[in-house]
C-alpha cells in the first residue's frame, strides 16, 4: 500500500520517510533502492554531505528523479536569526548538492548562542524561548518558500503553546510539526489540535529508539511490549513494524531511523500492514505519556522539564 499525504501547501508527499541522525549514505542509498521516497536530515547530523552523493548516485543510476524524492532539512537552533536563514539553507541545499528542498523545519523553538559547541554547551549558551525572535525567524523561512529554495516550511518540537505564538504572526503556516510519537507516548491533544490548524504531525522515535544515545536506562523498550508483539504475531509482522504502522493509520507521517539495511527494508514493509480497528484500540490503550527525549541539554540552569515543555499551558488549552 502506498501511503502518501497532502501538506497544507499543497504538495503532496509519502507518510513514511527514512530518519538520517546517525546514518551515513548507504544508509540512504540502501533506502532509496528499498522503496522510501522520503530522506528526513539536518545539518547538526553532520551528514548531510554524504546524504547529497547518495542521492546524487541514485539520481544518475536510474534509481529515481529528483522530483521522485521528498528532501527535509533543518534550520539549526544556533542560525535562528532572520538574518542567518537565508544562509543555513543555503548550505544544505550546497551539501545535499539539490536546487530546492521539499521542506524545511525550524528543528527547536529555542535558540542557542551562534556559534555555540552543542558538544560543550554552557548555560550563557543557552538563550532558551523567545516568541519574537522565532517570530523574525520564521519571516527568514516565509523568505525561502519566495525565492523558490523551499517549497514547505515546517517546525519541530513545538508544543501548542508555541505554535499558538508562531501562528499569530506567521503569513505561511507551517505545514508540519516533527515530534516524538510513539505507542507510549501518542499525543492525543497535540494531534487534535494540530488537525484543527491544518498542521500534519510527523513521528521521529516511532519505536521509541531503542539505540539512542539518550536513552535513560529506566526508559520501556516499546519493541519488547507484549500487546505489541501479540499484534506482530497476528499478522505475521515485527514489532517494529506494528509501530511505524500504527502511526501511518493514525494520520501521521512517520521517519523511522536506521543503517541496518535489511531493517530499512523491513521498516520499509511497515507499508504492507494493514492494522484493523481493534488492533488500533489495543494500541491505543498503550499510551503512558512518556517523553523519551527530554532534551536537558537545551535547558537552562532552573528550567524545570514541565516549564520547558509547556505542560501546564497545554494542559489548559481549549482545542477550538
Amino acid at each position: 500500500m502506498e501511503w502518501l499525504i497532502q501538506l497544507n501547501m499543497g504538495a503532496e508527499r509519502p507518510a513514511l520517510g527514512l530518519g538520517t541522525w546517525m546514518c551515513d549514505g548507504a544508509a540512504v542509498e540502501a533506502a532509496l533502492r528499498a522503496g522510501f521516497r522520503s530522506i528526513n536530515t539536518a545539518p547538526v547530523n553532520d551528514n548531510e554531505a554524504k546524504i547529497g552523493e547518495a542521492i546524487q548516485k541514485c539520481i544518475k543510476e536510474g534509481v529515481i528523479k529528483r522530483e521522485d524524492v521528498f528532501v527535509t532539512s533543518k534550520l539549526w537552533i544556533t542560525e535562528l536569526a532572520r538574518e542567518d536563514v537565508l544562509p543555513a539553507c543555503q548550505q544544505s541545499l550546497k551539501d545535499l548538492q539539490l536546487d530546492y528542498l521539499d521542506m524545511y523545519l525550524v528543528l527547536w523553538p529555542v535558540a542557542l548562542r551562534k556559534g555555540a559547541d552543542r558538544y560543550n554547551l554552557t548555560d550563557d549558551d543557552k538563550l532558551g524561548y523567545d516568541p519574537e525572535k522565532l517570530a523574525k525567524c520564521w519571516e527568514g523561512m516565509e523568505e525561502l518558500v519566495e525565492k523558490g529554495l523551499v517549497k514547505a516550511i515546517g517546525i519541530s518540537n513545538f508544543t501548542i503553546t508555541k505554535t499558538e505564538h508562531l501562528l499569530r504572526t506567521a503569513k505561511i503556516p507551517p505545514a508540519v510539526n516533527q515530534v516524538e510519537i510513539h505507542p507510549y507516548f501518542q499525543q492525543p491533544k497535540l494531534k487534535e489540535y494540530s488537525d484543527s490548524k491544518g498542521i500534519l504531525l510527523e513521528a521521529y522515535y516511532p519505536l521509541g529508539n531503542p539505540s539512542s544515545p539518550y536513552r535513560k536506562a529506566e526508559d520501556p523498550n516499546i519493541l519488547e511490549d507484549p500487546v505489541i508483539n501479540q499484534i506482530a504475531t497476528k499478522h505475521g509482522a515485527t514489532a517494529a513494524q506494528v509501530c511505524i504502522a500504527f502511526s501511518l493509520h493514525r494520520g501521521l507521517m512517520v521517519i523511522p531511523r536506521s543503517s541496518n539495511p535489511a531493517r530499512i527494508v523491513e521498516n520499509f514493509k511497515s507499508t504492507e500492514l494493514e492494522l484493523d480497528s481493534e488492533d488500533m484500540r489495543e494500541l491505543g490503550k498503550l499510551d503512558r505519556n512518556y517523553r523519551m527525549f527530554i532534551a536537558e541539554f537545551l535547558m537552562k540552569d532552573g528550567v524545570s522539564v514541565d516549564d520547558f515543555w509547556d505542560a501546564q499551558e497545554d494542559e489548559k488549552f481549549v482545542v477550538q
